[in-house]
């Protein structure tokens, strides 16, 4: 598998994972990209976010925090297109549980663009040992089975609540998708489905934080 990775053009590597219309051929190359929205939440700037609010945590301002809830971003006056890239920096906080499906999961966090759901996973902030592991599909599609923390950009900050102040109780990913999309506007939906029905303060055992997302228009040829 490293040997066939190793003998494609670099264009191919990247683009791999765009769309089918993009998968025909290995000449795709990208022609112009531009980057039309970024927000780090540093200033207060959030009017088009539909349920946006800012808090902060660990020294930073974030958009969150939230606990079943959506959140939609609109973008609207795109440039001229056929691709669309959008990265999104999620802090995950306290007691994520992960796949398992019981009282306190799963933990399910969802990413719809234009209405379409191009990822719905599970996160876990669990501790993993030998008899005792909380599995979370990410990065992969819910119900695939992967170690705490797989994936993740941070692992080592402080919960947000439940375990304020304690190290390694807030998880952060960056997560990045790329869609065939040539339309004026797009509409970025996050949300959540967190269970614990065994919690006296669910909003405070589990919360989720998004500390920037960024939108990025493309050309492939």
């Amino acid at each position: 598998m490293k040997a066939f990775w190793k003998g494609l053009p670099k264009n191919c590597m990247v683009y791999w994972m765009v769309a089918t219309t993009f998968l025909m051929a290995c000449e795709t190359v990208l022609t112009e990209e531009t980057l039309v929205y970024s927000n780090d939440f540093s200033s207060s700037d959030i009017s088009n976010i539909s349920n946006g609010r800012l808090h902060a945590f660990n020294g930073d301002s974030l958009l969150g925090f939230y606990h079943n809830e959506e959140i939609v971003l609109t973008v609207p006056n795109l440039p001229a297109h056929n691709a669309l890239q959008v990265s999104i920096d999620l802090l995950v906080h306290d007691s994520w549980d992960g796949n398992p499906d019981n009282v306190g999961g799963p933990d399910f966090w969802y990413l719809q663009l234009d209405g379409v759901e191009v990822l719905r996973t599970t996160f876990s902030n669990s501790p993993c040992e030998s008899l005792y592991c909380l599995y979370q599909s990410y990065p992969d599609q819910y119900p695939r089975l992967n170690e705490p923390k797989t994936g993740a950009l941070e692992t080592d900050l402080p919960g947000r609540c439940q375990y304020e102040g304690q190290v390694g109780w807030t998880t952060k990913y960056r997560i990045s998708r790329i869609i065939s999309h040539s339309g004026s506007s797009i509409e970025v939906l996050c949300g959540d489905e967190l269970k614990q029905e065994n919690a006296p303060d669910p909003v405070c055992d589990e919360s989720w934080s998004v500390g920037k997302i960024e939108v990025t228009t493309m050309t492939l040829r």
